[in-house]
């Protein structure tokens, strides 16, 4: 596993259940540490060596999942106070390493994607979107890191 250098940032080994006729990959039960209830489920897809710059939720809890492809996630961490204020978390997901990554608010994620066919994301949030509670920046290089 991964060493988590986030506060709240959790990754959840996922199982796969291989089968002749198509496969099972888990997301999330209610069950699961991360869980903080639900409000929509979407998913979206990222080319090859794109990336998607950066954005911070206030409220909501990302919950995502690859089941195809693999796609790389940078979290970083500037909540004043916090004992991971400053802090990067670099992990890359995918159907070889098949992991729930759960984001909690106030932290910002980027993703870029790695593997050369589709690149697919299943977010499981904890509240419909709205755009009033999310920041973005416009741009990869607002938040200074080597890619």
């Amino acid at each position: 596993m991964d060493k988590i250098t986030i506060e709240g940032v959790l990754l959840t080994p996922l199982k796969q259940i291989h089968h002749p006729k198509g496969d099972v990959f888990h997301g999330m039960k209610k069950s699961d540490a991360g869980f903080s209830g639900f409000g929509e489920a979407y998913f979206s897809t990222i080319h090859h060596d794109d990336t998607k710059p950066w954005k911070k939720h206030f409220r909501m809890t990302l919950n995502f999942v690859v089941p195809m492809g693999q796609i790389r996630f940078v979290i970083y961490d500037d909540r004043q106070g916090c004992a991971s204020y400053g802090t990067f978390f670099d992990v890359t997901l995918g159907v070889d390493n098949y992991q729930r990554i759960t984001i909690p608010p106030n932290v910002w994620v980027a993703f870029s994607g790695v593997g050369k066919d589709y690149n697919l994301l299943l977010n499981l949030a904890d509240l419909e979107h709205d755009p009033q509670e999310v920041e973005r920046k416009e741009s990869i290089d607002d938040i200074q890191y080597q890619w």
